[in-house]
């Protein structure tokens, strides 16, 4: 993974050795952040120990069978992440037994198969069967090591997959409501509780942050769930227009009548009546709201017979309510009877950790759609949507992920699929640009790019030091240093 901030990966360096840090190698952190259990299978001996001597450097721990009964048996009592296997052994291609055997663990190893050139039109077929790749005797020890590097990252990322996959089961328990990070969990908590009354909701955030879909969440779990949520969006409708929205007319209340309507609240009646955007509510319409709230009972247009309706009220909007009652913009009293429970959804920039588990979410929704085999996106892709600021929130995530499925020409989602205006180093968001660094010095810029990394992955220290390009040892030891711990 390339690191956002090259220039300052420099300074990091300088100065830990300076302070006599051990720092690891400015090298991808692949090598020591993800130590992979790999399984060598080779009938002869002396192939087997060098192909494990290849991969010291990589650091990864490695386990040797000679033959495919022994693999079997070391399979059995311990999971791998890799597998990598000769093909032919004792005679027989022996490597693509084991790698059917392997296809059928959970999880799954990735297996890479190594032959002699005879046999790459069987390695080929072995690649549909579910190889993620072979590799040519005599064996080049550098091109050898890259590649299992690369089944080893492959893994790595599998697992990623895996716990999100985990993790989305784990908190789709209400109404599939997407989010791990505390905020999140408080508005799905709340959410939870009121649901049971019948007390009016206001719902307050940015636009895209998923404000209706908590309203719907309410009402499936409310007891008015077999009944209608009929959802109105009170934006840049006029006082006229809305007025027939919500209540209804009779045939004749004015040109164009020609028969009888009911309106959103008869509709909603014994469910849920959501009204999107309220703080744009025309002044004159808010006091025919309040009327119908007090009262239980709308008018249809042109009609003078009341009627009873038993409507829970659940109301959104991205404005700031209070401040527009201090400016005798929105009445004080409405105010009030709508905001029995007030649930307030962050925007995305500030629960960041959330973003992997709603991308990978969008991303099996959308290969679904599309039909698309989809198996994961790569660390710096996944990095870049972590740096961005998200004005959009979460619907604009949503369109970026959708977008990043259907143009990606692979399986795996990678940095070229980001979209361009999703550019960490032009908007993180969270503090100074590259050219605001100068005239800092080198432990005051370390110091604030750590900070900021921090809260941009909101505290997560296993994030922050991917972004960083450090080990989790050495940022720890930055922490302690710059008391930010």
């Amino acid at each position: 993974m390339r690191n956002p901030y090259p220039h300052l990966r420099r300074c990091i360096v300088q100065a830990s050795t300076a302070n006599n840090y051990p720092l690891e190698s400015p090298e991808p952190m692949s090598t020591t952040e993800y130590k992979a259990q790999i399984l060598l299978v080779d009938d002869e001996v002396d192939h087997a120990d060098v192909m494990s001597d290849a991969l010291d450097r990589l650091g990864h721990s490695r386990t040797i069978a000679h033959n495919f009964s022994e693999a079997l048996t070391k399979l059995a009592k311990k999971q791998f992440d890799v597998i990598v296997t000769d093909l032919m052994m004792d005679g027989h291609p022996q490597g693509l037994e084991l790698l059917r055997h392997a296809m059928k663990l959970t999880p799954k190893p990735v297996v890479m198969l190594v032959t002699a050139h005879a046999d790459i039109p069987t390695c080929k077929q072995a690649l549909s069967d579910g190889a993620f790749d072979y590799i040519e005797k005599p064996l080049d020890l550098e091109y050898f090591r890259a590649k299992v590097q690369q089944a080893a990252e492959r893994s790595s990322l599998q697992r990623e997959n895996e716990v999100l996959h985990a993790q989305l089961i784990e908190t789709s328990g209400f109404e599939g409501i997407v989010g791990r990070s505390p905020q999140m969990q408080s508005v799905i908590n709340t959410a939870r509780q009121v649901a049971a009354s019948d007390i009016p909701v206001l719902i307050l955030g940015e636009s895209g942050t998923g404000k209706e879909l908590i309203a719907r969440a309410i009402h499936n779990n409310s007891r008015r769930r077999k009944a209608r949520l009929v959802p109105l969006n009170c934006a840049g409708l006029s006082e006229s227009i809305l007025e027939d929205e919500l209540f209804g007319h009779i045939k004749g209340a004015f040109t164009g009548a020609q028969s009888e309507r009911e309106g959103r609240f008869e509709y909603a009646d014994r469910g849920t009546l959501f009204l999107d955007e309220i703080g744009d509510m025309p002044a004159a319409m808010q006091a025919k709201l309040l009327r119908v709230l007090e009262s239980g009972e709308v008018v249809r247009l042109g009609s003078n017979e009341p009627r009873l309706v038993d409507v829970r009220l659940i109301s959104a909007t991205n404005r700031h309510l209070d401040e527009m009652v201090g400016d005798k913009r929105f009445r004080e009293d409405l105010y009030f009877r709508i905001k029995g429970m007030t649930i307030l959804i962050p925007p995305l920039r500030e629960r960041r950790q959330d973003i992997p588990l709603l991308t990978h979410f969008f991303m099996n929704q959308v290969a679904e759609k599309y039909a698309k085999q989809i198996e994961g996106i790569a660390p710096e892709a996944q990095h870049q949507l972590m740096a961005y600021s998200w004005p959009g929130n979460v619907r604009q995530l949503r369109n970026v992920v959708e977008n990043m499925v259907v143009l990606s020409p692979g399986p795996m989602l990678t940095a070229k699929d980001v979209p361009v205006e999703i550019n960490p180093r032009a908007d993180t968001g969270v503090g100074p640009t590259m050219d605001n660094f100068v005239g800092y010095s080198i432990e005051q810029a370390e110091k604030e790019l750590i900070k900021n990394t921090l809260k941009m992955t909101a505290g997560n220290r296993e994030q922050a030091s991917k972004i960083l390009g450090i080990g989790e040892r050495t940022l720890y030891r930055k922490l302690k240093e710059y008391g930010l711990d």
